[in-house]
């Protein structure tokens, strides 16, 4: 039954709360990932020369999932709505991964669960981001996202301290015979996967799902309001028959990737390069397929729709790419080269048996969580400081403080105060979190919301990408393997990406109501 264009409901805090309340529980993943992870392979006897390639599961797990996830995500309907499905049978294997991960006999087990892990993680991650979209109007849109960023940011902090409590508050061992993860690891990972599982449960549970009828009423009224709505909110139909532009697309990518190939080859540059040139090989190979499936008809192939969606986006999730981009560089550079950079720079060593090394990696730890403690905090002032200003103006400002956080590192001398540069980088990591997702939700067809969401992830994920391939390269290529330097390239980076936002339309900002 049709329904008359209205705009969509406001939400009350709590019912934003409980919406968002699952985030909790899939940064009590990740973090849990990111902090130990690479204990356990090593422990499992990976080499550490190793670890950057298993650690590609994770940016290449996101690259394919989530935009999957987006499309099947927007084409479900059931009685628990389109987006919690995702959310639930994501979180039950996600749980159960986290479970058996440190339990891993052997090295190519622990592989496996990370791959499932990651896996899992993006089939609840990825809808919970379409699902703002799909449940508030555009004036608590930086809200939604901003609890988000709350909820990352209060999980990273305590998952990420767990081991470190149950062995100092509760008296677990923190090491184990050769070959075995230690108790305070496993116990970790136990009370992750409970987190979790019930985490996610309480927003499945605690929220309700508008019906597609009532979205698409939502979405008719909200383009009405809009200048252009065609341009904005574009839905350009996949014609049969077509497909000329994917097939060319499709052509160029896979050449210049032959060609990147063979450059690396016989210029015998380092293999990390052949990531770069076979993800451009890829890209035109999946271009070139989607576009003779469509030229043969056969328009409703997965496939083919998101290919076909990824090479017309909106001007809006254009823009924000580059910024995107930029932004997740910088990121990359941050989370792989600040223990390096910091215990060399500030420490003066480099020897990871020295005594003096694992206190500077120990701090770096306690100045990571500072950042995410901060940007928990400070989410909360994003949507007031966005109603005094514009949202694009805070992310700019906030992108601008993170830049010159990383640069200002190089600049001082005392461990205790690289507190204050990680306050910079906490105030950028809570916008990066709520700000881009709120702005990109105003330009997409709410039909494709999922989809969309999950093709944004393409620039969070690609930067990382060649981050890793690259960063390695021109570290001992051009600073002489100095990793401070890498480290301010990444604050290079998102000054750049503090720039681009000022170019980017936020085509459907209303003021910000305060949070209660």
């Amino acid at each position: 039954m049709s329904i008359q264009p209205q705009p969509r409901p406001k939400l009350s805090f709590w019912e934003i709360w409980n919406m968002s309340f699952g985030f909790l529980g899939i940064q009590f993943g990740f973090a849990l990932q990111n902090a130990n992870v690479s204990r356990i392979f090593e422990t499992l006897g990976a080499n550490v020369d190793t670890i950057p390639i298993l650690w590609l599961a994770a940016p290449v797990t996101g690259l394919v999932i989530q935009p999957i996830v987006g499309y099947f995500s927007d084409r479900t309907w059931t009685r628990l709505g389109r987006r919690r499905p995702y959310f639930l049978w994501g979180a039950i294997f996600a749980s159960a991964a986290l479970v058996i991960m440190p339990n891993s006999p052997f090295l190519w087990v622990a592989a496996g669960m990370l791959w499932i892990l990651d896996a899992s993680i993006n089939i609840s991650m990825e809808p919970f981001r379409a699902y703002v979209g799909d449940m508030l109007p555009s004036e608590q849109r930086t809200k939604g996202f901003a609890m988000q960023s709350f909820f990352i940011g209060t999980g990273a902090v305590v998952a990420s301290a767990l081991p470190w409590m149950m062995t100092n508050l509760l008296g677990i061992a923190n090491t184990a015979p050769e070959g075995m993860i230690p108790p305070s690891v496993k116990w970790s990972f136990y009370i992750g996967a409970a987190v979790f599982f019930l985490a996610v449960l309480w927003t499945v549970f605690r929220s309700r799902e508008y019906s597609p009828d009532e979205l698409e009423a939502f979405e008719d009224y909200e383009n009405a309001q809009l200048k252009d709505a065609e341009e904005v909110k574009r839905d350009i139909p996949i014609k049969a028959g077509e497909g000329q532009k994917k097939i060319n697309f499709g052509y160029l990518f896979t050449f210049l990737g032959i060609v990147a190939t063979a450059a690396i080859y016989l210029g015998q540059q380092d293999v990390e390069l052949y990531i770069i040139s076979a993800g451009l090989t890829v890209l035109g190979i999946i271009s070139l397929i989607a576009g003779l499936l469509q030229r043969a008809g056969k328009t409703e192939q997965g496939l083919v729709v998101v290919v076909h969606d990824f090479l017309t986006m909106p001007k809006t999730m254009i823009q924000l790419s580059v910024v995107q981009f930029f932004t997740w560089f910088a990121l990359f550079a941050m989370w792989i080269y600040t223990t390096s950079a910091v215990t060399s720079h500030v420490y003066g060593t480099s020897d990871p048996t020295s005594l003096l090394y694992n206190e500077g990696a120990d701090w770096v730890g306690i100045l990571f969580a500072i950042y995410n403690g901060f940007a928990a905090i400070i989410a909360f002032t994003l949507a007031p400081m966005a109603k005094a200003s514009s949202r694009k103006v805070v992310h700019a400002i906030a992108l601008t403080a993170g830049g010159l956080s990383l640069i200002s590192i190089y600049f001082i001398p005392s461990p205790n105060l690289l507190i204050l540069p990680m306050i910079g980088v906490g105030l950028a990591w809570a916008s990066i979190l709520a700000m881009p997702y709120a702005i990109l939700a105003g330009s997409l067809p709410a039909k494709k919301m999922g989809l969309y969401m999950g093709i944004f992830n393409f620039f969070i994920v690609i930067p990382q990408i060649i981050a890793a391939s690259m960063l390695g390269f021109i570290t001992r290529n051009w600073f002489n393997g100095e990793t401070i330097f890498s480290l301010m390239l990444g604050g290079a980076a998102m000054l750049i990406a503090a720039s681009s936002m000022l170019f980017v339309d936020d085509v459907d900002e209303v003021n910000e109501s305060v949070l209660p």
